[in-house]
């Protein structure tokens, strides 16, 4: 039986698809063809304000795109969150959005002591970044900062696991053979649900 994924593409710029819609497409097509049901995201046309106290993290009510987005996290089995690199991170409205939708009550709750309790255990994540410097020198030489702060600091917390990430460098250089692989890695990653 095939899983519900959940692809939510984390570029901001609603104009224009772009190489991230078109690796967040490939994924879903694989999907697809192995049998998943698919819904997706994108970040860049939802309505949201950004977060500015901790009062209205913990007390807010969600904006309606970002309750819409909690009931398709929740449905979710599996969630792959595709972005490209902006100063070395995901860009600040993925980042908002991550805020908005994993509130405590909903992504997790506090305890009177000890860490907090997971509500979205249960589910795998695939990360997917985009970025124009090698990979190997974003893992080698950055440590893939932003990637590991998504891993463990955003989605472990909440309880996501196993989280596997693949990262697509070089995107500004690279030959056609090359996309044409990854679009490829993207399709088999579908239909595996990885």
């Amino acid at each position: 039986m095939g899983k519900r994924i959940l692809i939510l593409n984390g570029h901001p710029d609603a104009t224009r698809k772009g190489l991230c819609g078109a690796l967040a497409d490939a994924y879903a097509e694989g999907a697809v063809s192995g049998g998943h049901t698919v819904e997706r995201l994108d970040i860049g046309t939802l309505q949201f304000d950004l977060l500015r106290s901790q009062s209205e993290f913990e007390n807010g009510t969600a904006p309606p795109d970002i309750a819409a987005a909690q009931e398709a996290i929740r449905r979710a089995e599996h969630l792959v969150v595709v972005f490209p690199l902006w100063l070395g991170d995901m860009p600040a409205l993925l980042k908002g959005f991550f805020e908005q939708t994993l509130r405590p009550g909903f992504a997790f709750a506090y305890r009177p002591s000890g860490f907090p309790l997971k509500h979205l255990g249960g589910r795998s994540a695939r990360i997917v970044v985009t970025m124009g410097m090698p990979a190997f020198v974003y893992r080698w030489y950055f440590r893939a900062h932003a990637v590991k702060n998504l891993k463990r600091n955003i989605l472990g917390f909440v309880g996501y696991g196993p989280v596997r990430d693949t990262i697509v460098g070089g995107v500004a250089t690279a030959k056609p053979a090359a996309m044409a692989r990854h679009f490829d890695t993207m399709r088999a990653l579908g239909r595996a649900a990885g």
